[in-house]
């Protein structure tokens, strides 16, 4: 009985966390635009910051490909390989994580939004604790806020 009654406290307290927006390891931002229009923002904004454009995925194009269906979902990869070099100097699992990634989503009701993993969440993945590493890691985060911001913005 204790051991049921355990198992099922730790259950609701996992699931008590499920709604807690602080700390989260995925933020996202609503785009007042659709979403090619914020996509095509995005990728001017990353241009006009000197970020290289790596890869973009059509989610929904692919799903097309294979007669499935699929909201409109789009993934930009992009960053800096000068800092995401010095992030896996510091460990090499960080190359799983690099380069940055966005995602670009519409639901149902044609709402458009832009989600990223939270950079700081990979100190704790991958075990950052180098000071300069630390530093590279906080810039980014504040980089893909306001990446997010500006591609999300009325065009």
């Amino acid at each position: 009985m204790m051991k049921k009654s355990f198992v099922a406290a730790a259950v609701l307290f996992m699931l008590a966390g499920c709604d807690n927006k602080k700390g989260a390891f995925i933020e996202t931002v609503s785009s007042e635009n659709d979403l090619p229009t914020t996509v095509n923002r995005f990728l001017s904004v990353i241009k006009e910051n000197k970020l290289v454009h790596f890869a973009t995925i059509d989610h929904a194009a692919n799903a097309k490909k294979v007669h499935m269906d699929l909201k409109p979902e789009t993934v930009v990869l992009f960053g800096d390989p000068r800092a995401g070099t010095k992030l896996m100097e510091c460990n090499p699992s960080m190359g799983m994580d690099l380069p940055l990634k966005m995602l670009f989503t519409t639901n149902y009701e044609g709402n458009t939004t832009i989600s990223y993993t939270n950079p700081e969440y990979w100190t704790l993945k991958h075990n950052i604790k180098d000071k300069q590493c630390l530093g590279i890691i906080q810039k980014m985060h504040m980089a893909m806020k306001a990446l997010a911001k500006a591609a999300a913005k009325k065009q």
